[in-house]
């Protein structure tokens, strides 16, 4: 057996990054996208304020280019934000009112949750965004839709320096806690493995998770550079009811 056949036999599956995106989509009817600091949480809060979201790889010329061609505001990079421009912080977005502005499409490029979202969107899967704070909400939609097909999820983590993969324990829990709210009935028993992992390790964190979240090294990363504001709204479980679904290049809003 191959390592891409290694959670095939399973209906609940979970990896990690761009690759692990490629073993875990074939086949699968769903695909969870988990990137908490900050894609995924910043996609929530976006669409909660009911604008529609272009993921891009990353912001380059391109991505100016992208988003003038749709009418779309491009978020830059936290260090480089001017007056009334938004970035990738979910802060931004959630301390802004972008429709009464007449802004109701954005660019949000990221080399994590953004890029897995984009590399997903021709498996036939459909795609969904997950934070902590949409978690249980995206798991009953998902749950309500997908019968007896299989699920995938994939915790997008982040990048040493080198580029190699650095598995984020932030998404670790993101996952959990999506699966979290998939676990009833008899679907555990069709968790593979790394995703009864995954789910465990929320288990174990969720009543310090606040905590746990600024104290991770992605949470004192934010914080040391003045985002500790962006830790507070991606350890916010639970509030929203939106799930961001991939159609047509956009995640828009899916219904709770």
């Amino acid at each position: 057996m191959s390592l891409a056949e290694g959670q095939g036999g399973y209906r609940v599956r979970f990896d990690w990054g761009p690759v692990g995106a490629d073993v875990v989509a074939p086949g699968a009817a769903f695909v969870a996208v988990v990137d908490v600091l900050s894609f995924t949480t910043t996609l929530t809060v976006a669409v909660e304020q009911g604008l529609s979201v272009l993921p891009y790889r990353w912001r380059d010329d391109s991505a100016v280019d992208v988003a003038r061609r749709h009418g779309a505001m491009l978020a830059v990079l936290r260090n480089q934000a001017g007056p009334g421009q938004i970035t990738l912080s979910p802060e931004s977005i959630l301390n802004a009112d972008l429709r009464a502005d007449g802004i109701d499409r954005l660019v949000l490029p990221s080399p994590n949750g953004s890029a897995i979202s984009v590399r997903l969107a021709d498996t036939g899967a459909t795609v969904i965004g997950v934070s902590l704070r949409n978690a249980a909400a995206a798991a009953k939609w998902v749950r309500e839709r997908a019968g007896d097909r299989p699920i995938g999820v994939v915790a997008s983590g982040e990048r040493w320096p080198d580029g190699s993969l650095r598995p984020a324990v932030e998404d670790l829990w993101g996952a959990g806690a999506f699966l979290d709210g998939l676990a009833e009935g008899d679907l555990l028993a069709d968790f593979s493995p790394e995703a009864g992992t995954a789910l465990w390790a929320y288990r174990g964190v969720s009543e310090s998770l606040s905590d746990a979240l600024r104290e991770s090294v992605s949470g004192r990363e934010l914080r040391a550079y003045g985002f500790a504001g962006d830790v507070a709204v991606a350890s916010a479980v639970g509030v929203s009811s939106v799930v961001p679904v991939l159609t047509d290049g956009w995640f828009v809003n899916g219904g709770s």
